[in-house]
């Protein structure tokens, strides 16, 4: 019987990171190499580079792919590329990659809901659909998406936002119920509010940064590397009986 410990393990598992240049992406990234994951991240810029040379120099087994996920075609051949530089193989995918536009909804330009909802949400459902594909096939894998607070509480002046969230969230459900009896757990992390370049607005926002930090009973702003301990667990063997979960990592926010 494997000890408590060992079904944390995922030394020597494979996986990919979208969004993992920066933010989120980024402490989920570290998470998975700390725990000896050999891992591919995703980013739309040169950064992504960077950030692997970053990761290389302190002994993990990275590597990069820069891609532009509002383009479809580009969502697609950089999941290739990762998988051919992961040996033809993945064991975890989480799609982190994400951007926010604001806007009343009644002046929200058409073509910033085109973008938001290409990269939150179309291409969360490629690169899902093309993981699950390879999963299939081996009857084992590890979908981790992003949700977020919004699902709960719909927002405000982020309607392409809370909409792709929305559909990330119902999104993870469904494919549980698709692919969980063939062996592949896919679940959600909803980040609460979080120190990132996203939030960055609000955190030095007087009024409304005052008042997201008196509901939070943590008595602090979220940081990339809270998200490290949900990601091994929904990463491991840990969480082989969970499917369909959206946890929220959010300092009690929920909850007050």
């Amino acid at each position: 019987m494997n000890s408590i410990y060992d079904i944390f393990r995922i030394d020597g598992k494979k996986a990919i990171v979208t969004g993992g240049t920066r933010g989120l992406g980024h402490g989920m990234a570290e998470g998975l190499m700390e725990a000896g994951c050999e891992t591919v991240i995703i980013g739309s810029s040169d950064a992504v580079f960077a950030s692997r040379d970053e990761f290389a120099a302190r002994g993990f087994t990275c590597h990069a792919v820069k891609a532009d996920l509002r383009n479809r075609a580009e969502v697609f051949s950089s999941f290739d590329q990762a998988v051919d530089l992961l040996g033809g193989d993945i064991d975890i995918l989480c799609t982190a990659a994400g951007i926010q536009r604001r806007h009343s909804a009644e002046v929200f330009p058409l073509d910033e809901w085109d973008e938001v909802l290409n990269i939150n949400l179309h291409a969360v459902f490629i690169q899902c659909q093309k993981a699950g594909q390879i999963m299939l096939k081996k009857g084992r894998g590890k979908i981790i998406n992003i949700s977020s607070m919004v699902c709960h509480f719909g927002g405000q002046t982020v309607p392409a936002y809370t909409a792709a969230k929305g559909g990330v969230t119902q999104l993870t459900r469904e494919l549980s119920n698709d692919w969980f009896g063939r062996g592949i757990n896919v679940n959600a992390i909803a980040p609460g509010y979080m120190h990132t370049d996203m939030c960055d607005a609000l955190v030095h926002d007087p009024e409304r940064g005052q008042q997201i930090m008196a509901r939070i009973p943590a008595g602090r702003w979220g940081k990339p590397q809270d998200m490290k301990g949900a990601t091994i667990f929904l990463a491991s063997s840990a969480s082989d009986y969970l499917g369909g979960a959206i946890i929220p990592v959010d300092g009690g926010y929920l909850v007050k």
